[in-house]
C-alpha cells in the first residue's frame, strides 16, 4: 500500500479548474433522465452488433418512433443520434488516438488548471495513508445511499474526508457489499439523502469535490494522470503510461484504471486501445461509449 507515511501524497490538493459556463457532470445526475440513458444504451447495443444506422431503421429496432428516438437523443446528448455515433465511431477514436500527444502535452504544460479544457470541478484529492489502509477503516464512518443519474443508478460512499466510493449500478453485483468489502472495519450508515445531494451537487458548475482515494502510490499516479486528460479528448493506455511516467508499464496501468474507486469523477472512460477500438469498461461497454459520446458531444456545443 502506500508508503509516504503521515506526509501528504503528491495528489494532495490537486485542484482542476477551469470554465464557469460548463459543467463536468450536466445533467448526469439528474434522476428523471434516467430512461433515457436506457434508450441510448440499448441504441449503442444494437448499432455495437451490426444494425443498420438509420434513424428509421435503428427506432423501428428499438420499439420506439423516429421522433422518439430524435427528442431522446437531442434531450441527452444535445445532438441527433447519427451525430452521436459519429462520436463514438473507430475513425472518430483514431483521429483523437493521433492527437494524443498534443492533448496531454498541452496539458501538462498548462497545469491542471487549463482555462481551454471543459472541466469546472474543483478537485481536492487525498491519498489513504499506509496506517489507514491497514485498519481497514476501523474508527471511519461512511454514509451511503444510491440515486439515479442520466447514465443509470449510481452508489456513492461519503467520509468526512471526501467521497471514497463511487459505482454505478448494473445489477450484477451489490453494490453495498462492495463497499463493504473495501472497507469491512468501516461503520456503514444508510444515508440516502446525503447521497443524493452529494451526486446532485457535482452537477452544478464548479463545485467542489473531495475524493479520499485508497490505493497503491502506482495507482494513484495513474489516477492523478487520468484528472489530466480533457473533457471530450481519448488517449491510449500507452501514452496514459507514459504521462504518468511509467512507459514500460502499460499493463499495469491498464490495471490500475480499471481499479478506480470513483466512477466517471476520476475519468477512466477516456482512455482506449491504441487501435482504436473503446475497449472494456468495468460498468459496462455501452456506458464506456454514453460517457464518451455524451463528453464529445458536450465538446462540440461549447
Amino acid at each position: 500500500m502506500l508508503r509516504l507515511g503521515r506526509r501528504p501524497l503528491p495528489i494532495r490538493k490537486n485542484r482542476v479548474a477551469a470554465r464557469l459556463d460548463e459543467t463536468h457532470t450536466g445533467h448526469m445526475t439528474t434522476g428523471n433522465l434516467h430512461p433515457h440513458y436506457e434508450l441510448v444504451a440499448r441504441a449503442i447495443a444494437a448499432l455495437a452488433a451490426g444494425a443498420d444506422p438509420s434513424l428509421a431503421a435503428l427506432s423501428g429496432r428499438l420499439g420506439v418512433s423516429e421522433f422518439h428516438l430524435q427528442r431522446v437523443f437531442g434531450e441527452w446528448a444535445g445532438v441527433s443520434p447519427k451525430r452521436f455515433m459519429q462520436f463514438i465511431s473507430k475513425e472518430r477514436a483514431l483521429a483523437a488516438l493521433r492527437s494524443e500527444n498534443d492533448v496531454l502535452g498541452a496539458s501538462l504544460v498548462a497545469g491542471l488548471s487549463s482555462p481551454g479544457r471543459l472541466h469546472d470541478l474543483m478537485v481536492n484529492c487525498e491519498g489513504v495513508t499506509p496506517g489507514e489502509a491497514r485498519a481497514f477503516g476501523a474508527g471511519l464512518r461512511i454514509r451511503f445511499g444510491a440515486h439515479a443519474t442520466a447514465l443509470g443508478p449510481a452508489f456513492i460512499g461519503l467520509t468526512e474526508r471526501g467521497i471514497c466510493h463511487l459505482r454505478f449500478v448494473d445489477g450484477s453485483a451489490d453494490p453495498l457489499a462492495e463497499l463493504r468489502a473495501e472497507w469491512p472495519q468501516a461503520t456503514l450508515v444508510a444515508d440516502p439523502v446525503a447521497a443524493r445531494a452529494a451526486l446532485e451537487a457535482l452537477a452544478r458548475p464548479r463545485a467542489p469535490m473531495r475524493l479520499w482515494l485508497k490505493g497503491t502510490n502506482f495507482q494513484i499516479k495513474v489516477w492523478e494522470a487520468l484528472l489530466r486528460i480533457p473533457e471530450g479528448e481519448l488517449v491510449s493506455y500507452a501514452r496514459l503510461a507514459a504521462a504518468a511516467g511509467m512507459p514500460t508499464a502499460v499493463r499495469a496501468v491498464a490495471s490500475a484504471v480499471a481499479a478506480n474507486p470513483v466512477a466517471w469523477l476520476v475519468p477512466c472512460h477516456r482512455v482506449i486501445r491504441s487501435s482504436g477500438v473503446l475497449g472494456q469498461y468495468r460498468w459496462g461497454p455501452e456506458r464506456k461509449a454514453a460517457l464518451i459520446g455524451w463528453e464529445a458531444a458536450r465538446r462540440e456545443a461549447a
